[in-house]
């Protein structure tokens, strides 16, 4: 079989298989991978025991979480043990007060040195004192008088009906920051005649400390508010309050929930851990915070995504399998592949896998492939030995038909030298070109390069070139031009194409002419779109040249042409004008798959024929 037929053979076999491959391809080329396959698997095992860790891993950081939240609000009761206790007595000395101090009125110095006594019992109040409800203030442990009238501060403590807290940052007789409380004073009648306010610095609250130092590691910061969200004390200053406080929470809401703990974000965005203390009931609270970080302490990566770890635990363990799978498995099959497909392919060199490491099902699969390759060769080597002497048999076939026509000729050859009318010698003449030409093509068979084609390019050249040694001679001399295209026949189309060939080159050598003595013939074959192909005979004419002696039309090689075209499955065309004669035969080239399947047909039906002859 030559390169087309093995093409054309291999367009069709592959053309039955496409449609099986594309289905058998997945729909996304990515995961037609073992690896990508086993991984996409193993990860929808391993699925549920990463919502397992990361529940898990939610849980401990909750619990830690809460551990902090609640180790917070243990810290914030005792780090604002001291500040409780100095602020309930001066809530408690505000109420005495405010219930003896009414027989006191009047006389500035006694009622003075009442409120002495009172701030030498309690180094803490920075300033002991009752205003009159006109705000001019005569009674005090300092003995300083003071006009409070107009005063905000002032202001909301006489509209409040019991005891309240007031800040000042500047206060004008203490000379400080500070904490005051207002209790408010009724005479007799239940006239509000004044109240009683103690303050008391900022720094004296701050060191009022009852329980043990905090850690410096735990930077917590204290802060005292009433419960309209006023902040009264913070351990870190006043200045520095809202750094610390939540950025989505008021501390006017927090203060009607009693004690709370809670985790957020600061207005400086850093995320800390707040508990709210309630000091006095419904009047006074203290808010404790520390950095979440710090608070938790649960390791270096405790600001870490509880998700993090277990999701990378989850990706590394499909890393390790789909690495492990290429390393076992698919590396070996990958080798195996390219040697199957690189023997699919053609290729007759077998190398040596090297499948030692793999798994036993992939070296007995190897093993296999062996073993099927060496049959092949085995089994291709015995078919192209029987193909060689089948080759042999039929060129020595062709060859000798080849040698029996071509002596056949040679007989005609002497006969013609002895027939003694021209008539006589011009049918034995034609007959010998027709039997030279059927001797070419049995030529042609077995010289040309393939078996069950032959080539066009090799067979007509010849046949020209034998009609043309046959029609010329010393008196007579014709110019051909042979354009032959590269065209593989089969056996069935080159012999009647031969024999058209010989028939329209024997009319036209007879023919030809021209005015000026050199007459031409133009011979070419044409394949067309598609499987077409066209066979055109030209040669010049001149209609004043006197006729030959030799030629007298018979009208058998009209006969000859109309059959050998009918063989062709073609059509032929004759075209004539004053100075040329054209033939033309057009015809549909058959597939040389045709000619193999006949071949191996024609076999099949003549066995059994063999077979019972042999038997007789």
């Amino acid at each position: 079989m030559n390169s087309e037929a093995a093409k054309a053979a291999d367009d069709e076999h592959y053309s039955d298989h496409a449609p099986f491959r594309a289905r058998k391809r997945g729909v996304i080329p990515f995961f037609d991978g073992l690896g990508v396959r086993l991984a996409f698997m193993l990860a929808v095992a391993l699925f549920p025991l990463l919502i397992i860790a990361v529940l898990q891993s939610t849980s401990v950081v909750r619990e830690a979480q809460a551990r902090s939240e609640a180790a917070l609000m243990g810290e914030t009761m005792r780090a604002v043990a001291g500040e409780t206790r100095v602020i309930q007595h001066a809530q408690d000395a505000a109420r005495v007060l405010a219930s003896t101090v009414q027989p006191l009125v009047g006389n500035a110095e006694a009622c003075s040195n009442w409120m002495r006594q009172i701030s030498g019992a309690f180094p803490e109040f920075s300033l002991v004192s009752f205003i009159p409800d006109s705000g001019k203030m005569t009674c005090s442990n300092s003995g300083k008088s003071y006009d409070f009238k107009n005063q905000d501060v002032f202001e909301k403590m006489l509209t409040a009906d019991r005891t309240s807290f007031y800040v000042n940052r500047d206060a004008p007789v203490s000379g400080t920051s500070v904490l005051g409380v207002a209790h408010p004073v009724y005479n007799a009648a239940g006239d509000h005649i004044g109240i009683i306010a103690i303050s008391m610095s900022h720094s004296s609250l701050s060191l009022a400390k009852d329980g043990p130092k905090l850690a410096d590691d735990r930077p917590l910061v204290i802060m005292t508010f009433d419960r309209e969200g006023t902040i009264l004390t913070s351990s870190d200053g006043l200045s520095n309050t809202q750094s610390h406080l939540p950025v989505d929470r008021s501390l006017k809401l927090l203060a009607g929930n009693g004690a709370v703990t809670f985790s957020g974000d600061s207005n400086l965005g850093i995320e800390r851990v707040y508990s709210v203390v309630e000091l006095v009931p419904n009047q006074l609270y203290a808010l404790g915070s520390w950095p979440a970080q710090a608070a938790s302490a649960l390791s270096p990566f405790a600001d870490i995504s509880p998700v993090l770890f277990p999701a990378l635990m989850w990706m590394a363990s499909l890393l390790v399998a789909y690495f492990a799978m290429q390393k076992l498995v698919i590396g070996h099959v990958r080798k195996l592949s390219s040697a199957i497909s690189s023997f699919a392919t053609g290729s007759r060199i077998v190398g040596n896998l090297n499948l030692s490491t793999a798994p036993s099902e992939i070296r007995d699969l190897a093993e296999a492939y062996d073993r099927m390759t060496e049959t092949i060769l085995h089994d291709e080597a015995e078919l192209e030995d029987m193909v060689h002497h089948k080759e042999v048999l039929l060129r020595e076939v062709h060859h000798r038909v080849k040698n029996n026509l071509q002596l056949i000729a040679s007989i005609i050859n002497m006969q013609m030298r002895q027939a003694r009318t021209p008539e006589a010698k011009g049918l034995m003449k034609s007959l010998q070109e027709r039997v030279i030409s059927l001797a070419t093509i049995h030529r042609g068979l077995y010289q040309t390069s393939g078996l069950t084609d032959i080539q066009a390019q090799e067979l007509l050249p010849d046949i020209v070139r034998q009609i043309t040694r046959l029609a010329t001679g010393p008196g007579r001399h014709i110019a051909v031009d042979c354009n032959i295209d590269d065209i593989h026949l089969t056996p069935d189309q080159a012999v009647p194409l031969s024999l058209l060939l010989t028939e329209a080159m024997t009319n036209a050598m007879k023919y030809a002419s021209a005015r000026d003595g050199k007459p031409q013939l133009d011979i070419s074959l044409r394949r067309l779109e598609g499987m077409q192909a066209r066979l055109c005979v030209r040669n010049t004419v001149d209609r004043d040249a006197p006729p030959l002696e030799a030629v007298e039309g018979t009208g058998l090689g009209s006969q000859l042409l109309n059959a050998f075209v009918q063989q062709l499955g073609g059509s032929i065309e004759i075209q004539t004008d004053e100075d040329e004669y054209m033939l033309s035969a057009a015809f549909v080239l058959r597939p040389l798959v045709e000619s193999e399947l006949r071949h191996e047909e024609r076999l099949k039906s003549e066995t059994p024929e063999t077979v019972s002859d042999e038997s007789h």
